[in-house]
């Protein structure tokens, strides 16, 4: 504001357009008045950053300085050590701005701000003195200390309501320029308080209204805002940086609070379990920490668990056994190293798969042995329990009984079995069973487990004693000594103890006349048991007299075997005792056939006949040879060989005129008779059998040699008497030598029809005999039943392979040496092991047999 000078002429003159004269006489009053107020010193004003060239004040005309005046008398500004940033510009006089006005460069905060001048005036020279005032605008923004403002403040022992002072804002301007107003950028946690004091400094405060969290928000940045008073309104903003200082108010979080972790029970040492991670979102030391294993459950296993400091991992240390712990709950610990430390917790719950590791187990709980044989089926011999210490299928156990009979497996509850009875048992069969359970889980691979039992069978009396056949043939030779062993004999059972122990004994049978089995002698029957009896526990058959075959051939009867069961059983056994002969009769001669008196002799064949008697025979002269002349009969009362009779002749020997025939005793001429034989002719004939050793008789045959007529006579009374031999006679008539030849012409042709007929028996006999002899052995009948009896002429017998016989048939009321029983040929005995008692091996015979049992005699 210009107090005097042309600022203000210049605006009346402007405003009321006068004349010059007007302005003239308006600068003149206006000079006057400053002058008059101001002493003589010229005011004006200037705002601050006015261009270069703005005038300030016209001083020369404000001087009263006419045009061209101030030039002339070299109006100018005297320099007071500083620059003016103003002068005088020469043409005009005017006070013009020469460089930058900055009223804060030079009045700072000084107000009001004046330039003070020194104007000269030369010719004459005078001193004027000039104040310039700068004025103020705002062109200064306020202006905090530092751009960034750095505060730290401790979390957790700053409370709500705590204040921290702030360096308030500086503006270079003055006045309203300079009257600053702050506000602070919007936070929940801080807020700005400013305080005027009475000399109007301002002071500034930054309130914390809400507790910090450095986990939540470890910086906050804050923007404080100061605006100055101006038009318009400048700002200075300083950023406040607040860092929350740490403190240990956080505990390590894990980032999971239960671990669930499922583990093989085989998972070897070292295998990792589970990792835990946690965070502690303090920093420094209280962000450090580190993890353990605070507890387990169960607790006594806690050892089998291992866990590093550092990275959290939890290891087997030790075995997992499922079937002993299936789960287990760690509870695992991460504490930090600040003060105090803080911890942070976690669960590990760790379930145990089952592996198939454990084989099932089978376990008798029960057994009842031994088990009858007659036991009824479904009978429970054990029980037996199974069980698998695994679970789900590994602990699903099947079961299963080998051998799959007699016994079998019934389920009656879970893990319990019943060994039952399936099928009837037989002791003699089976007397003991090993019975094997077994018992395979369902794991793969399945695992398996067996339980052997015993089971022995206990024997009941179901088993008869048993024979090794129903017949045995016995042979016995006569004349044997009383209590001769004539065989042994042995029945079966197959029980054990009481019921396996047999005793015997002679039930029924014997022989005699009414029988057929004796010699026809007539005798009564008498039992078996005065013939033989039987060990009751070795089964040997003794003899209890000597035998004789010509008084008793077979002995039929029956061996009863009992057992000392209860109740017992018994079996019973037929047994042929059949008598062997032995050679002890010597054959006997035979009368004549008319029952004439004739001496003969016997003996045996190394004895000489005793008393040697005659037998007298006739015989023509000039008969031809080979016509018999008699026949000379004998009979033994044996049979088989030692009845077989072979004819000797004696006497004479050598080439003598008669022959006796080897098998039947027929004496005929071995040439024709001459005159030179003698009218007698003597001969000695022995008769001996087949025996071992043989037996023998003697007789002595003496033949007349007469001549034909005589010859047939002595035929004919030979016929008519029914004798063959006839003793000597002195009686020789003509008569009787004519009949006796007729009488011989007629024996004749009955002799040959005889033998003819003989003969053709034989062949048929020959015959049949060599077809049973070549048959097949299909065809043999094998088995007990009657002989066939054959009876031989008395011409002729026949061999056989046997050395057994029987005299059955007789002919003439006597017995016969030719008739003979043959037996058919029959397997060979049995060797030792019969003699032994073995059933099962073959019949027992007597030691003397030589032939099969059961055998038929077949001819």
């Amino acid at each position: 504001m210009e107090m005097l000078g042309g600022s203000c002429s210049m605006a009346f003159a402007k405003k009321w357009g006068g004349g010059e004269e007007v302005l003239s006489v308006f600068m003149m009053l206006a000079k006057l008045a400053a002058w008059a107020l101001g002493g003589g010193q010229v005011r004006y004003s200037v705002p601050e950053e006015a261009k270069g060239g703005t005038v300030v004040g016209r001083l020369a005309q404000d001087l009263g300085l006419e045009a061209g005046e101030a030039e002339a008398r070299r109006l100018r500004l005297v320099s007071q050590g500083r620059r003016a940033s103003v002068e005088v510009s020469g043409a005009s006089g005017a006070l013009v701005v020469s460089s930058r006005l900055d009223r804060e460069e030079l009045c700072v905060k000084s107000a009001p701000c004046a330039l003070r001048l020194e104007v000269l005036l030369e010719r004459p020279l005078r001193v004027f003195h000039v104040e310039v005032e700068v004025t103020d605008i705002n062109d200064n923004a306020p202006l905090f200390p530092a751009a960034t403002k750095n505060l730290s403040i401790p979390e957790l022992n700053t409370m709500p309501g705590s204040r921290f002072p702030l360096e308030g804002a500086s503006d270079a301007d003055i006045g309203a320029n300079a009257q600053l107003s702050y506000t602070l950028s919007p936070s929940e946690h801080f807020a700005l308080d400013v305080k005027s004091s009475d000399d109007g400094r301002k002071s500034l405060f930054l309130v914390l209204t809400k507790g910090l969290d450095r986990e939540s928000l470890a910086e906050h940045r804050l923007v404080l805002t100061a605006s100055d008073g101006g038009r318009p309104s400048l700002t200075g903003t300083v950023e406040l940086v607040v860092s929350v200082l740490d403190a240990n108010d956080n505990a390590p979080q894990f980032n999971q609070s239960v671990y669930k972790v499922r583990l093989l029970e085989n998972a070897a040492e070292g295998t990792l379990v589970a990792q835990v991670s946690a965070t502690d979102p303090d920093e420094g030391i209280n962000h450090e920490f580190s993890f353990s294993i605070v507890s387990s459950v169960p607790a006594a296993k806690r050892d089998v668990f291992g866990i590093d400091p550092q990275t959290g991992e939890i290891r087997l240390r030790g075995p997992l056994d499922f079937e002993e712990v299936r789960f287990f709950e760690l509870q695992i610990a991460a504490r930090d190293k600040g003060v105090p430390p803080l911890s942070g917790h976690c669960s590990v719950e760790l379930e145990v798969l089952d592996v198939n590791d454990n084989a099932p187990e089978v376990w008798v709980t029960s057994l009842s042995v031994p088990v009858a044989e007659d036991a009824s089926l479904g009978t429970v011999v054990a029980l037996l329990s199974v069980s698998d210490r695994d679970s789900g299928s590994n602990g699903r156990v099947r079961c299963a009984v080998w051998p799959p009979s007699p016994f079998g497996l019934v389920a009656t509850f879970a893990g319990s079995y019943s060994l039952v009875l399936r099928e009837a048992l037989d002791r003699e069969r089976v007397s003991e069973y090993e019975v094997e359970v077994r018992a395979e889980d369902g794991g793969a691979p399945p695992l398996r487990a067996s339980r052997g039992l015993r089971v022995p069978v206990s024997d009941v009396n179901d088993n008869a004693p048993a024979f090794a056949q129903a017949v045995y043939t016995v042979l016995a030779r006569e004349n044997n000594a009383a209590g001769a062993e004539l065989a042994r004999l042995w029945a079966r059972d197959p029980d054990e103890a009481g019921n396996g122990r047999v005793s015997y004994s002679v039930a029924e049978g014997g022989a005699g006349s009414g029988s057929g089995s004796g010699s026809g002698s007539g005798s009564g029957w008498r039992p078996a048991s005065s013939y033989v009896s039987v060990d009751a526990e070795s089964g040997r058959l003794w003899a209890l007299q000597p035998l004789d075959y010509e008084e008793l051939q077979v002995l039929q009867f029956e061996v009863r075997a009992v057992d000392a069961g209860e109740p017992p059983l018994c079996g019973n056994a037929t047994v042929q005792l059949f008598v062997v002969d032995e050679n002890d009769n010597a054959p006997a001669l035979l009368p004549p056939a008319g029952g004439g008196p004739g001496p003969w002799a016997a003996g045996e064949a190394s004895a000489s006949a005793s008393a040697p008697g005659s037998l007298w025979a006739w015989a023509a002269w000039g008969a031809p040879a080979g016509q018999v002349v008699a026949k000379i009969r004998a009979v033994d009362a044996d049979s088989g060989y030692n009845a077989w009779l072979r004819y000797e002749l004696w006497e004479p020997r050598g080439k003598g005129p008669f022959r006796v025939g080897l098998y039947s005793g027929e004496v005929s001429t071995a040439r024709a008779l001459e005159e030179a034989d003698g009218p007698r002719q003597r001969l000695l004939i022995v008769v001996r059998d087949h025996g071992e050793p043989s037996r023998s008789a003697t007789a002595t045959l003496s033949v007349s040699l007469v001549e034909g007529a005589e010859a047939a006579l002595a035929a004919a009374g030979a016929v008519s008497a029914g004798a063959g031999l006839r003793p000597a006679s002195g009686a020789e008539g003509g008569a009787a030598a004519a009949a006796a030849a007729a009488a011989a012409a007629a024996t004749n042709v009955w002799l040959v029809v005889a033998i003819c007929a003989v003969s053709s028996l034989f062949l048929l006999a020959v015959v049949l005999y060599g077809a049973s002899r070549w048959a097949p052995r299909a065809a043999v009948l094998s088995g007990p039943g009657p002989a066939t009896l054959v009876c031989a002429s008395e011409v002729g017998s026949w061999s056989y392979s046997q050395r057994q016989s029987r005299s059955l048939c007789v002919a003439d009321g006597a017995g016969k040496s030719d008739l003979m029983v043959f037996s058919p040929n029959c397997p060979p005995p049995p060797g030792p092991a019969a003699e032994n008692g073995s059933a099962e091996k073959g019949p027992s015979l007597s030691p003397y047999s030589s032939g099969a049992v059961s055998c038929p005699l077949v001819f």
